[in-house]
């Protein structure tokens, strides 16, 4: 069970940043790939009726104000809408020209905005869905959540397959899983990259040598799907995105951030927040002190500027 919950965890990290860039920084040429773009964004467009108590006025894109998305990895199965396993904060700064991205582990203690409780922050989703989610990680980080972004988890492999596989400068021997990954250039396709980012054990770098691996599959998708109109199958990325990811973000605002936010996506830095695994009443949560939650508060208020 930890395994797959870390191999959901992996995989939203790499496909929410690819998703994002791709939407956002690739250029549109001509009026075939410009029209499938659009038709998949209108696929995927779910609006969510709620409103910010941290943003009285919706977000100004085209003025370049910083915004935040909240990233939900969910695993959907038919007749469950899920839970929400991994939790994903973005914020986006065109002034400062980067992006931070935090991760909220699934078993954070916090109260539950709507529901009235204090529970795993991941329990938000399974009671209210994407509304309830937002309110409560905008309450626990108070800071505004503009969008939000639900990518089934499954999505990422038929992305990287969709541009016909990456390939990749690997610094390391070793095995993970079934795929062996010799020292040198090597060619991924959708399941051998799966098993190329999780590896950590192994790796005398740990954590940080894994993140490596996973910014060097980003960057590969990013080369062959940035210029999307040379690509034989660049119907099917966009069918890919599609079909495993919804959003509130309309075309007009994505074709905003194309304009006025594309040099913030070459800069992403991971922050963490840290706490204490702690029973209570016999079930586990993570317990994150004041102290480290006012130091992530302040971090991510200064990047979306809204101390000024």
């Amino acid at each position: 069970m930890r395994a797959k919950q870390k191999k959901k965890r992996t995989w939203l990290r790499v496909t929410g940043i690819v998703i994002l860039l791709l939407l956002v920084a690739g250029a549109v040429y001509g009026y075939t790939v410009y029209k499938s773009l659009k038709d998949t964004v209108a696929t995927m467009h779910q609006p969510v009726d709620r409103t910010s108590n941290k943003r009285p006025d919706p977000v100004a894109l085209t003025k370049k104000q910083p915004f935040s998305v909240l990233m939900l990895g969910v695993d959907e199965r038919q007749g469950d809408k899920g839970r929400s396993d991994t939790i994903i904060v973005l914020t986006v700064n065109p002034n400062q020209h980067s992006v931070k991205m935090l991760s909220i582990p699934r078993d954070t203690q916090t109260e539950i905005v709507g529901k009235g409780t204090v529970d795993k922050i991941n329990h938000a989703y399974a009671f209210g869905s994407i509304p309830m989610a937002m309110d409560t990680v905008e309450n626990f980080l108070d800071i505004p959540i503009d969008y939000y972004m639900k990518i089934n988890m499954e999505g990422f492999k038929d992305i990287v397959d969709a541009v016909g596989g990456v390939t990749v400068q690997n610094n390391l021997d070793f095995t993970e899983g079934s795929y062996h990954f010799p020292v040198g250039e090597v060619t991924l396709n959708g399941d051998k990259a799966l098993s190329f980012s999780r590896m950590r054990h192994q790796d005398p770098n740990g954590d940080f040598g894994r993140e490596q691996r996973q910014r060097q599959i980003i960057q590969a998708i990013l080369h062959k799907g940035a210029n999307i109109s040379s690509l034989a199958n660049y119907n099917g990325i966009l069918q890919a995105i599609g079909k495993n990811v919804k959003t509130n973000l309309t075309f007009d605002e994505m074709v905003d951030i194309q304009k006025n936010y594309k040099d913030a996506t070459n800069n992403v830095e991971q922050i963490q927040v840290t706490g204490t695994g702690t029973m209570i009443n016999k079930i586990y949560y993570l317990v994150i002190s004041p102290e480290e939650k006012q130091k992530v508060q302040s971090e991510l208020k200064a990047h979306l500027e809204l101390n000024k």
